[in-house]
């Protein structure tokens, strides 16, 4: 579901100070769900199946959603096979629902930014954020978006399309820090497949109840360039991983977190799959898959067809986090090992959480699979 990771915890003093409130939302947040997305929010807009996806506009930003992401992982390689791992992401979330906003001015603020940088190789994790705030009619500001030609931006780490690229190719450019401790990318990056919805047209379910977001994937990304960490600047290539989502009541009030998953398998087949933590049937956990072909078709897609089952859990940041899971899509004839390739891979943010490359193996006789991402929020 890659998505929030805390986001409104994790801006809520920035939220405060920016629209001139500052105020303890912590308890609050506690209590009403993961991060605060079980809050009501009836008045923003409202993501619906009755709402059809429309490109390139829905490329672009929706503020009259409370939140909203794009979303890159990516497995890379370096010229001697090592594996490197990247993500890269910007939020927005509004401030205030759309008959609250201010009029338009320089100073005038009704949206935050946040953008984040991670980067992993063996047993190094590097991670960075910057914040930003802008106004919804505004699309030159410090942070922003633009659907066509693409851009997202916040300050100079840029993603975008060139004109006539038509959601196609990209440039990614995003480095922190100086010197030794100089860290970024400049990446190409080509779809060579077809854009993918889930869910019902577009509208991924998050709970039995049926809140949830607009929700579409570009799997199919093949991406060249340089990465640098900590300084050692190296050539890579490999696959990647571009999440679109948007909406307003994501969660409901039980649910303490999530475990998506990102899948690249070797024939060419991608499976996006995750676990929210309660919010399911008779108080269980809600779970969704989706199997796409190699040519981008839906081969099986829908909640409750897929089990994620964690097998080994290591300490990380003080606490423990499930590093090897069994993943079972009994009608796509998949029975997998998923591990992630080290366990640090905690995103030290303001609210951290935790993201990384993972192996995919089949369960019964660990032949390699594919590759992939995992994202763990709430532990």
């Amino acid at each position: 579901m890659k998505s929030v990771h805390l986001f409104i915890l994790g801006v809520a003093a920035l939220t405060g100070i920016l629209a001139g409130c500052q105020e303890d939302t912590t308890d609050s947040a506690a209590t009403q769900g993961f991060a605060g997305l079980g809050d009501d929010a009836s008045a923003y807009a409202q993501a619906s199946a009755e709402t059809p996806l429309t490109f390139p506009a829905d490329h672009g930003p929706h503020p009259d959603y409370r939140i909203e992401w794009w979303y890159l992982t990516a497995n890379l390689e370096n010229d001697q096979g090592e594996p490197l791992g990247l993500q890269w992401t910007l939020f927005r979330q509004a401030l205030m629902p759309p008959d609250e906003r201010p009029a338009p001015s320089e100073w005038a603020a009704d949206q935050v930014w946040m953008a984040h940088m991670g980067i992993s190789r063996e047993a190094t994790h590097m991670a960075a954020e910057r914040f930003a705030r802008s106004h919804s009619t505004h699309d030159d500001g410090q942070a922003g978006v633009i659907a066509a030609p693409f851009q997202a931006w916040l300050d100079d780490w840029t993603f975008q399309s060139p004109p006539q690229a038509n959601f196609q190719h990209f440039q990614l450019n995003a480095y922190s820090g100086e010197g030794e401790e100089r860290s970024g990318y400049d990446l190409t990056l080509t779809a060579q497949g077809p854009l993918v919805l889930h869910g019902q047209n577009g509208f991924n379910a998050k709970t039995v109840e049926g809140q949830g977001t607009h929700y579409y994937s570009q799997p199919f990304l093949q991406i060249t360039g340089e990465v640098t960490l900590n300084g050692d600047t190296q050539q890579v290539s490999g696959q990647g991983w571009l999440d679109r989502e948007w909406g307003s009541q994501l969660l409901s009030a039980d649910q303490s977190g999530w475990d998506w998953f990102s899948l690249h398998l070797d024939d060419g087949r991608k499976l996006m799959a995750y676990r929210l933590r309660a919010g399911g049937k008779d108080g269980g956990d809600y779970y969704f898959a989706h199997l796409i072909g190699a040519d981008g078709r839906t081969l099986q897609k829908g909640p409750d067809t897929v089990t994620l089952t964690p097998l080994e859990e290591q300490p990380v940041a003080g606490r423990s986090v499930p590093t090897r899971w069994a993943l079972r899509l009994p009608e796509g004839d998949l029975q997998l090992e998923v591990k992630a390739r080290h366990p640090n891979r905690w995103m030290d943010t303001s609210v951290p959480y935790w993201e990384g490359e993972v192996v995919v193996r089949d369960a019964s006789s660990q032949a390699a699979m594919g590759v992939g991402y995992l994202e763990m929020t709430g532990y």
